[in-house]
C-alpha cells in the first residue's frame, strides 16, 4: 500500500504562523523529514511515535544531498506511511519544493503542497517594513543570494529604485550585492535593512543605506540565525508594532 507525501511550509519561525492544515498534518504524520532551521516548538507537534529526521542544508556544514532526500521521502511513502516534508517558509519559494514534487510524481507517489508564509515578506513585516507601499514601491523582486549566478542577472536587469529587492540566503554576499546595485545606478542613499532571525527570540534588525550595507558584518557560523536583505524606499518607513532588537 502506497503512502502519501505532503510538502508543508513551516513559515518563518514562529509556530503560531503555521497554517491550521500544516499543524494538523504534523500531528498525524508517521515520518517528518525537516529542514535544519525548523524550531523545536514546531517539531513538538509531531507525535511521539513518529520518525523525525533532520535533512536540512546549512552553508559550510555537512548536508543531505537532494537526491538522498528524494529517496528518503519515496522509501517512507512506499512503506505506506504518511510523510511530511517540512520546509522553512513556503515550499515553492526558493525551497526546492518543485524538485521534490517532481521526484514524487516521477515515482507515482501522491504528493500535496501545503503553502507556508514565506520569509520573503514575513521577515520584512517582522521589522515593520511593507515590501510594497503606494507611492513608494508597487513591485517586489525576490532572489536567492546564495551564489552570484543566482541573483546577478535579475538584479542587473532591474531599473534603479523600480522595485523593492528582497534577498534570502544572502548574508555572505551582501557586500557584493551592494556593489552590484551601485554599479547599475542605484543611489548610495537607497534605504537598506538586514534582518536576522525574524519571528524568533533571536531576532535583530539593522537599517542603513545601500552604501553602508557593504560594511555590515552579520554573525556567521552554524548557529547564526537566517537572514534577509531588504533594499528600497519602503525600508525608510517606520510602522507601529515592529518587533525585535536593533543590530549595531
Amino acid at each position: 500500500m502506497s503512502g502519501r507525501v505532503w510538502l508543508v511550509g513551516a513559515g518563518p519561525g514562529d509556530p503560531e504562523l503555521l497554517t491550521l492544515r500544516a499543524a494538523r498534518l504534523l500531528s498525524e504524520a508517521d515520518v517528518v523529514l525537516h529542514d535544519a532551521l525548523i524550531p523545536a516548538a514546531t517539531l513538538a507537534l509531531v507525535p511521539a511515535g513518529a520518525r523525525c529526521v533532520c535533512v536540512g542544508k546549512r552553508a559550510g556544514q555537512p548536508s543531505w544531498r537532494q537526491e538522498d532526500i528524494h529517496r528518503a521521502m519515496a522509501e517512507a511513502a512506499d512503506e505506506g506511511l504518511r510523510v511530511v516534508r517540512l520546509k522553512v517558509g513556503d515550499p515553492f519559494v526558493l525551497g526546492r519544493g518543485g524538485e521534490e514534487a517532481l521526484a514524487m510524481a516521477a515515482q507515482g507517489i501522491p504528493c500535496e503542497v501545503v503553502p507556508g508564509i514565506t520569509s520573503a515578506t514575513a521577515a520584512a513585516a517582522w521589522a515593520g517594513i511593507p515590501v510594497t507601499h503606494r507611492g513608494l514601491a508597487s513591485a517586489v523582486l525576490v532572489v536567492s543570494g546564495h551564489a552570484p549566478e543566482a541573483y546577478e542577472a535579475a538584479l542587473g536587469s532591474l531599473a534603479p529604485g523600480s522595485a523593492t529587492v528582497v534577498i534570502l540566503m544572502g548574508l555572505r554576499t551582501a557586500a557584493r550585492t551592494s556593489a552590484l546595485l551601485l554599479a547599475h545606478g542605484w543611489s548610495p542613499d537607497t534605504p537598506a535593512a538586514l534582518i536576522l532571525g525574524a519571528w524568533t527570540d533571536a531576532g535583530v534588525a539593522w537599517r542603513g543605506t545601500l552604501a553602508e550595507l557593504a560594511a555590515v558584518e552579520p554573525p556567521m557560523g552554524p548557529d547564526a540565525p537566517p537572514g534577509a536583505l531588504v533594499i528600497g524606499a519602503v525600508v525608510a518607513l517606520t510602522l507601529a508594532g515592529a518587533a525585535g532588537a536593533t543590530m549595531g
